[in-house]
Parts: C-alpha cells; structure tokens; sequence
C-alpha cells in the first residue's frame, strides 16, 4: 500500500499557528463587529441629536412649562406617569406570560403547543395603532364596571380610590393594553429559555420524587433565571416607549396620582410627546425633545440594569 499524500489546504483557508481560519469566518467576525459598530454609532447619534436639540428646552421661559414653571417641575409627571404605566402592565403581564411560556414548553402535548406558541407569536406582529383602538374603543366600556366594582369594594386603596371614570379610559385600561402588547415578547423569550433547560437536570429531579412543579421550581427556574430577567426588561423597554396605544386609550393630564381609575390620569413621556409635538412653538419643541432625552436615558438606565442582573446570575450559576 502507497503512503497517503498530503494534500494542499483549500485556498478558503489560511493557516495561523494551530488554528486555521476560513475566509468565511474571518468575514462573518467582520461583518459582526461592523453590525455592533453600527448599531453604537446610531445610539450615540441619537443621543447626541436629542442632547444637541434638547438642551435649549431645559432654559425656556416659565409660560413654555406651563401648568408647571420649570423642566423639572414639567417632566417629572411624565416620568411617574411612564413609569406607573410600565410597572403596571409588567405586574399583569409577567405572571401570565410565564405560566403560557411554561404551558408551552412543558405541559403542553406538542399538537396543540405549536399552534398556541404562533398564535402568541402573532401578537407581536399586531401593530400598537391597532391595541389603542381596541383599548379606547371597546375595552375601555367593558372595564368601566369592573372599575366600579373595585372602587366599591376596594376604594379604601389609593389606586381603586375614584371617583370612578364614567368612560373607562383610565391608567388601568392603559395597563391592560400595555400587557397585552408586551405578552408576546416576555412569553416567547421565556418558552425558549424554558425549553433550553438541559433534560438530564430535569430526568435528575424528577428521578429524586420531584414533581412537575417542584421540578420546575428547581431546575427550570434557576437555569432560565438570566433569561427570564431579559424577559421582562425587554417588555419594560417596551412599554416605557409606547406611544400611540397610551395615547388613544389614555385621558392624561400633568398630574401626579396613584389612582388608576379616576379620570385624571398622568400622561406618559412618549403619549406626551405624540398629543403636543404637531402643534408646538420653537421653545415647546425643544422641550419635548428634552423629555424624550430623559426617557432615552431611563430606557438606557433600566437594560444597563437588565445586563447587569443578566451578566450577575450567569456568574453565579457558573460557580
């Protein structure tokens, strides 16, 4: 038998040392690091742009703020309205949509999982036009006696305190139409996380007398515990920056209350911007650009947040 002869490496490679990179690879690595760069340089143009525009809006006279004085005094309603409104639909949404991602990834037989899991999937394809026009028109008057009800029986609470609002477009409905829009978007995250757990964690605990649950207590949960927290700051994110389902369904007014339905509600930094920017002189443009600088900087703030809790639960579950 003939020696086997060494052969010439393809041309698509280049050897370096021991490892041997492909032209293929060298250009996807490019392509990656050109795609982040890109994506770095159009934040930092957007920031840029809302700083350079938004600054003139922290110096307006008093009458440009008005009910309010200063910038200070004008956004701070907007950053507590955004914020309640975005605390509330994750404290609907979160619950549920682990449960349907749980559902899905685990209790569900397969038939009926993958229909379920495309049509939450195509949720997210609805566009947020179409969630304000339901919430205003049609939502809107079903909740409006479910609100009566609360504030009968639970009024003694600063957010079911009422007056109840005759029309039902009230922070709480806005909180109902925000979870709705952000559901898909923690569920499907979540189910992916969920259905990565590695199976033998599973086998070991269910082979130990767990049950279903306790194996998901156990196993599940503390494996998807990085991902699950993605989860809900990616829904966060979007719900502090929706604007127009906010604005159809909201009554808003720069006031600052716990009350979610009443008929004096806080408007929302985004919901704001979208009802005032059409009609807005020179000076109240730069202060709505102002305002969307800091709702930039507190979407920024809560995924640095995100990463942060993301990148801390991966280390510890690498010890």
């Amino acid at each position: 038998m003939s020696a086997p002869t060494l052969t010439e490496p393809p041309e698509a490679e280049v050897r370096t040392g021991k490892q041997t990179t492909r032209i293929g690879d060298r250009i996807f690595a490019g392509l990656s690091r050109g795609s982040s760069l890109l994506i770095m340089v159009t934040l930092a143009s957007v920031f840029v742009f809302l700083a350079i525009e938004g600054i003139p809006g922290l110096r307006q006279p008093a009458e440009i703020y008005r009910p309010a004085t200063t910038f200070i005094g004008y956004t701070a309603p907007l950053v507590f309205g955004t914020v309640l409104a975005a605390v509330l639909a994750l404290l609907i949404a979160v619950p549920f949509a682990f449960g349907i991602a749980l559902f899905i990834s685990h209790y569900a037989p397969a038939r009926i999982a993958v229909p379920f899991a495309y049509l939450i999937d195509l949720l997210a394809a609805v566009p947020s036009v179409v969630f304000g026009l339901w919430g205003a028109m049609a939502l809107s008057a079903a909740s409006q006696p479910v609100q009566a009800w609360l504030e009968e029986h639970a009024g003694f609470l600063p957010f079911f305190a009422g007056p109840v609002s005759a029309t039902g477009r009230t922070m709480l409905t806005a909180g109902i139409v925000l979870a709705i829009m952000i559901l898909p978007i923690i569920t499907a995250l979540s189910r992916e996380v969920f259905a990565r757990t590695p199976r033998l964690h599973e086998e070991a605990a269910l082979a130990l007398g767990a049950t279903r649950w306790e194996m998901i207590r156990m196993a599940v949960f503390p494996y998807g515990r990085s991902g699950m927290v993605s989860a809900v700051m990616l829904g966060l994110g979007r719900a502090l920056g929706e604007t127009m389902a906010v604005a159809m369904v909201l009554s808003a007014s720069p006031v600052v209350t716990l009350n979610l339905i009443s008929s004096t509600n806080p408007a929302t930094v985004a919901s704001n911007i979208a009802a005032s920017y059409k009609e807005g002189t020179p000076g109240k443009i730069h202060v709505l650009i102002a305002t969307g600088l800091v709702l930039f900087v507190l979407t920024f703030a809560v995924n640095f947040a995100a990463r942060w809790i993301t990148s801390r639960n991966e280390r510890r579950m690498a010890r």
